[in-house]
């Protein structure tokens, strides 16, 4: 099979899946050199501050995040070693516990909002912006977001 068989859907695909790789590496490199943090870290850190009070279930942030519970748990540990969540148990239902973020994360996701605007920005600026609104529809689409778990 050569390259003028492959379906416009699976080019869009293989060059999403690329993309992502490089944005993700850009991204792991200057936040960690930076904050300590990979973009991961991040994307958490920025759900829960986006979140209303600061927190989500657990399974709420695995959705986000497109990880399993445990994979959340996982990210999630580090994060509460060195301050920047806490857990939270629902005082109505102990069954339930919410991962927070603290004052401590809500600083460094500030900073590092700051740093990864910046990588952003130097990592789209071939791209017109005018395109940005119907690229980011469609990756929503792709990711079955809605305003509730973006």
């Amino acid at each position: 099979m050569n390259e003028s068989t492959i379906s416009p859907s699976l080019e869009f695909t293989l060059r999403l899946a690329r993309a992502q790789a490089t944005l993700v590496r850009r991204l792991d490199q200057v936040l960690g050199g930076y904050h300590g943090i990979s973009f991961s870290d991040f994307m958490l850190l920025h759900y829960l501050n986006r979140a209303p009070g600061g927190r989500l279930r657990r399974v709420d942030l695995a959705e986000r995040q497109g990880l399993t519970a445990s994979g959340v748990t996982r990210t999630l540990l580090p994060l509460e070693k060195i301050g920047l969540v806490e857990r939270q148990q629902d005082p109505r239902d102990a069954r339930v516990a919410y991962a927070a973020i603290t004052d401590t994360g809500r600083e460094l996701l500030l900073n590092a909002t700051t740093v990864a605007e910046q990588i952003s920005k130097d990592l789209l600026r071939s791209c017109p912006p005018s395109q940005f609104d119907d690229l980011s529809s469609a990756l929503a689409l792709i990711a079955g977001m809605n305003a509730t778990n973006s």
